[in-house]
C-alpha cells in the first residue's frame, strides 16, 4: 500500500462567493479511485483523472450536482 497526502476541493457555486472548502488528509490505500468512491456521498456521475508531471494524481468527480477535485501526492 502507498501513503498519500490528499487535498479535496469543493468549490462554492454561490454567486459573488469565490470561496471553496478544502480538506487535507493523509491516507494509505492501493487504489485512489476506490478511495474517492468510498468517500464521496451520493451518486457519482463521472470520474476523470490527470497525472501531473510531478507524479501527483488528480481525480475530478461530479457527484450529486457537486464538482470535486482530489489531488493525491505520494508521501
Amino acid at each position: 500500500m502507498k501513503t498519500y497526502e490528499v487535498v479535496r476541493e469543493i468549490p462554492n457555486c454561490c454567486g459573488n462567493n469565490q470561496m471553496r472548502d478544502v480538506f487535507f488528509d493523509e491516507i494509505t490505500c492501493d487504489d485512489p479511485e476506490q478511495y474517492v468512491r468510498s468517500t464521496v456521498k451520493g451518486e457519482i456521475g463521472a470520474i476523470t483523472s490527470e497525472r501531473l508531471p510531478d507524479g501527483s494524481l488528480r481525480l475530478f468527480v461530479e457527484a450529486a450536482g457537486l464538482f470535486q477535485k482530489f489531488t493525491f501526492t505520494e508521501v
